[in-house]
């Protein structure tokens, strides 16, 4: 049997009043619904000339005016009141409701149960509110039938009809509250995946950008050392000030969501990148043969796998291979043991999941490290 999905509304759930809150948007509603208790006034007037004694009739119109305080406060605090003292409050409304009914022996004033009714499907689950408000509705018809003999289907219809109709007013107010919670939580989501996305992909720009810097302030500089070169040296200096400026419009269109890479791009920085650290680069001559689809996440996996031979190893060779749906990037550098995987590698296989891809790295068969990457169900190459 399947579990109920808990972000959908069911008639066995507690209403969720959290977006009533704040007291101030519950004053406009509670006065609104207070003022409908004035349609008791004819049910007091009726009372105070009756001919039920002092007794009776005092008894009766202090439960009814016990009856309208309690709906009101009902209204007011049940909201944000637990499921136990919620069910309470309705117990009490109804108690207060149904006083003067029994004091004075009249089926008739169990219409008035109209607002314990509202006030119970409004806090109660539905399960439980709608059943309640029809039973309500069948005493009072039973009381009819075998009271007096006489029924008013008026009365009855009155009790039957707004359980059903604030039933169903109630189900969709609950249901677009759900919708609502379900919009805030897929915002809240949008927006953390959008944090995850500007952050990985200035992990990748800056992670091999400052990689490639690094390697050529170091070649620059025991150029300057030894005086070798100058033009070399000043060569290098301008190649930095290239990627200073490349990485700026690499950010800048990142956060705004508009930078692409492709797969051809990053084969030309990363022979830039391997030869100025005196790497020895084996790069496929085109790239034609890659499907579209696939283009720019393999560009990523050239660029993360580079930037980690630039940055953790002392390879002499960095060889890159491509098919029509896998790329693959090994060097002949000392691997340790247990190499884990950093942010790098885990982003690379979220964005080849997202093109149902997978992604293996770890020892080559012939030493060194090697990092795979392919659509699901391709071998390795």
């Amino acid at each position: 049997m399947s579990r109920r999905d808990p972000d959908r509304f069911s008639v066995r759930q507690w209403p969720d009043w959290s977006f009533w809150a704040n007291r101030r948007s519950r004053v406009a509603p509670v006065v609104v619904n207070g003022l409908t208790l004035l349609v008791l006034i004819p049910r007091i007037t009726l009372i105070g000339h009756g001919p039920y004694g002092p007794w009776r009739t005092g008894l009766a119109l202090g439960a009814i005016a016990g009856y309208g305080a309690a709906y009101v406060f009902t209204l007011w605090s049940g909201p944000a009141a637990a499921t136990r003292r919620r069910a309470a409050m309705v117990a009490a409304v109804f108690a207060l409701g149904l006083a003067p009914a029994l004091l004075l022996g009249s089926p008739g004033y169990l219409t008035d149960l109209t607002f314990a009714i509202a006030a119970g499907l409004m806090l109660l689950p539905l399960r439980w509110s709608v059943p309640l408000g029809f039973a309500t509705a069948a005493v009072q018809l039973g009381w009819m039938r075998f009271g007096d003999g006489h029924v008013s289907w008026g009365q009855v219809a009155t009790l039957g009809g707004l359980t059903a109709a604030l039933g169903v007013v109630f189900a969709l107010t609950f249901t677009i509250g759900h919708l609502k919670a379900a919009r805030e939580q897929i915002r809240r989501m949008a927006v953390l995946r959008e944090r995850e996305r500007v952050g990985r992909e200035l992990h990748d720009i800056l992670g091999h950008n400052l990689s490639t810097m690094a390697v050529k302030l170091g070649l620059a500089r025991r150029i300057l050392e030894s005086a070798a070169d100058p033009d070399l040296a000043l060569a290098e200096v301008r190649d930095l000030e290239n990627l200073c400026h490349q990485s700026l419009s690499d950010v800048r269109a990142t956060v705004s969501g508009y930078r692409e890479v492709s797969l051809a791009t990053e084969l030309s920085g990363a022979r830039l990148a391997l030869r100025a650290a005196g790497v020895r680069a084996e790069l496929p001559v085109s790239v034609d043969a890659v499907h579209p689809e696939l283009n720019g996440v393999f560009g990523y996996v050239v660029r993360e796998a580079v930037t980690n031979v630039l940055r953790h190893s002392d390879a002499g060779r960095c060889r890159v291979r491509v098919g029509p749906d896998w790329v693959e990037i090994t060097d002949d550098g000392a691997v340790a043991a247990a190499a884990p995987a950093g942010h790098g590698l885990t982003g690379l296989a979220e964005r080849l999941a997202a093109v149902s891809g997978v992604l293996e790295h770890g020892r080559g068969p012939r030493g060194g490290y090697r990092v795979f990457a392919a659509t699901a169900g391709t071998a390795p190459a």
